[in-house]
């Protein structure tokens, strides 16, 4: 009986994601609001009504596409309590933080950056979008300030340096623009993006010699 429900669930699972994926690409190819619902169904193998029963609507469609997209992976585990974020929170030295910090970074906007362009867009002419996320707290300021804060007060980072100054500057170079006109735009291999914010933030964030 159990065995038969944990493959029920693993079939759900798996129906779920290949909708996501779907939904993923065709959103980027077409744009949201030329993308339909049964176009998505087609590419994922599904009934449209299926699409209805998991997840609603296109909007709350987007929402979990998004989410996914952040966290590399459908389980509802926060960006905070991530094992990423803890090294970065865990590590020794400010240096050692950041260079975690930059690298988990580099990963999560390698799959949200593009995705991110593309919601942007999509709000402008679907207001129904702004309701998914309502006015609040940036969450990516708060993840960096929360990361600021911690890499402030480890040895070796840069006496004097506010945490608020220290929070906008990871919030800017490590934003999903700037990747994007590095990595897209200017062709940079993610690798050599990774190198870059590690040195341009350590100019401002790292004292001048190690701990």
């Amino acid at each position: 009986m159990g065995e038969g429900r944990g493959k029920q669930a693993n079939k759900a699972q798996g129906t779920r994601r290949r909708i996501i994926e779907a939904a993923g690409a065709l959103f980027m190819e077409q744009g949201y609001g030329a993308t339909r619902l049964q176009e998505i169904a087609d590419r994922a193998g599904v009934a449209v009504q299926t699409i209805y029963f998991v997840f609603r609507n296109k909007p709350s469609l987007l929402k979990e596409l998004v989410d996914v997209a952040i966290a590399g992976d459908d389980e509802p585990v926060p960006t905070m309590e991530r094992p990423w974020f803890a090294e970065v929170m865990a590590a020794p030295t400010a240096r050692s933080a950041l260079a975690a910090l930059v690298a988990g970074t580099r990963r999560t906007l390698e799959r949200v950056a593009a995705l991110n362009e593309m919601v942007r867009a999509a709000t402008a002419t679907n207001p129904e979008i702004r309701e998914l996320w309502p006015d609040q707290a940036d969450p990516r300021y708060t993840v960096l300030s929360t990361a600021a804060r911690s890499l402030t007060r480890k040895p070796g980072a840069r006496p004097a340096v506010p945490l608020e100054e220290a929070a906008d500057v990871l919030y800017a170079v490590l934003s999903p623009e700037l990747f994007l006109v590095l990595t897209r735009d200017r062709a940079w291999p993610p690798a050599k993006w990774e190198r870059w914010a590690y040195d341009t933030l350590g100019s401002q964030l790292l004292a001048d010699k190690e701990p």
